[in-house]
């Protein structure tokens, strides 16, 4: 006789319970990546203004799908904080909750009684999470704050673009987007504390912080070398060749050479030894000063090739070359699909089948997964209050005094 199956591991965390009150991007990312290992994320929105990511970008029948991204693994709810009803109601779920996510501007919760002395005191074990554009102090705390500023004020955008061209801004919600990885771990730190003091806190996230630190050394170069680091295009300060280079075939490819026994394989590769013998060649610095006649030689090699032709050579090479994909080329990628990147997330009530970015990593023994895609606006109010404890007729008071 066959022994049953052991059951699968609990997620990760499981049993932590976050009230994600944030809007649009950093505040609900970070509610998400939790909601990703299994925490109960529940999504609190204004009961008449939902949060704007449901409206961002494409629709499908209606349906927004950037909020089927942000919105996975989060069931939701309506709650107007300003009510009293609402204000009571938030009280009563910070209660039994580990973690409050929000995004308000500085002030706004305590201007409803909702601030932290309010909610610690309604449990000294809650972790506060407050993402916003600037932080909590400073001359500029009160401005509305979204990730472009952040773009433009921490150096990104006046580094980014041609020598010749404008500061250039992301596509995407480059800023949001750090800050909500760096608000998940600055979370799991407090809570990891908690552990210790038995006691929550707040975490201040400014936006324009975090991307300060992707951005690498450059206030260290500027502060003990006076170096400001200028637009180059593709190409990089600090090695060479590193560019992107067009195949025969009219596609694109990038070469990196980081490191100087790439570079030097690269040279060998295109033909041209001779300039991996030259005396500048032995730094990524000068390389880099360098860059107009390594690319020329790296580009005129490539140029003659169609991309296939150029990556398997590379790669026999054991030189670093990748090439330049759109989401199409995503979808189909033999790497990411052998990591499963690209997962189907199936049944959802309003689009059926989607496919998506899973999980941002893969633990052995304890794996995240997506659950759900997001859900309709409110669609779990009524069964979330419930397990609050609340009654039909609390329900229906607090929604005949416009809280839900």
């Amino acid at each position: 006789m066959t022994a049953p199956a052991a059951p699968p591991p609990a997620p990760p965390l499981s049993g932590l319970r976050v009230l994600d009150l944030a809007t649009l991007f950093a505040g609900p990312l970070a509610a998400t990546l939790l909601g990703d290992f299994g925490a109960d994320v529940v999504k609190v929105e204004h009961p008449r203004r939902p949060d704007p990511s449901r409206g961002h970008g494409p629709a499908k029948d209606g349906v927004g799908l950037w909020w089927k991204l942000l919105g996975r693994n989060k069931r939701t709810m309506t709650l107007d904080l300003s009510t009293p009803g609402g204000r009571a109601t938030l009280l009563r779920l910070a209660a039994d909750a580990d973690v409050i996510v929000e995004n308000f501007r500085p002030g706004t919760l305590e201007k409803w009684d909702l601030g932290w002395a309010e909610l610690s005191a309604a449990n000294p074990r809650l972790v506060l999470a407050r993402v916003t554009g600037f932080g909590q102090f400073g001359p500029y705390a009160r401005r509305p704050g979204f990730g472009t500023l952040a773009e433009a004020m921490s150096g990104f955008a006046a580094a980014t673009g041609e020598p010749d061209g404008p500061p250039t801004l992301p596509p995407f919600g480059l800023a949001d987007s750090i800050a909500g990885l760096a608000t998940a771990y600055a979370v799991m730190t407090a809570l990891a504390a908690r552990e210790r003091t038995g006691r929550g806190q707040v975490v201040d996230m400014a936006i324009i912080e975090p991307i300060l630190t992707v951005l690498g050394p450059q206030p260290l170069w500027y502060d003990q070398l006076g170096h400001v680091q200028p637009r180059t295009g593709n190409r990089s300060t600090n090695n060479a060749p590193r560019n992107t280079y067009r195949t025969a075939d009219g596609k694109w490819v990038a070469v990196s050479t980081s490191a100087q026994s790439i570079a030097e394989r690269v040279l060998r590769l295109v033909g041209r030894p001779d300039l991996a013998a030259e005396p500048w060649f032995g730094s990524g610095t000068g390389r880099a000063a360098h860059a107009d006649v390594l690319d020329e030689a790296v580009g005129a090699w490539i140029a003659r090739r169609t991309r296939t032709e150029v990556i398997e050579a590379f790669e026999k090479a054991e030189a670093a070359v990748a090439p330049v994909q759109d989401v199409r080329d995503v979808m189909t990628d033999p790497q990411y699909a052998a990591l499963n990147t690209i997962t189907t997330v199936q049944d959802d009530p309003e689009l059926g089948t989607l496919r998506m970015q899973n999980v941002l990593f893969r633990l052995s023994e304890t794996p995240g997964a997506i659950r759900w895609a997001g859900r309709p606006h409110g669609a779990d109010t009524d069964t979330i209050l419930a397990e609050l404890g609340l009654t039909d007729s609390e329900i229906t008071s607090l929604r005949k005094e416009g809280a839900l």
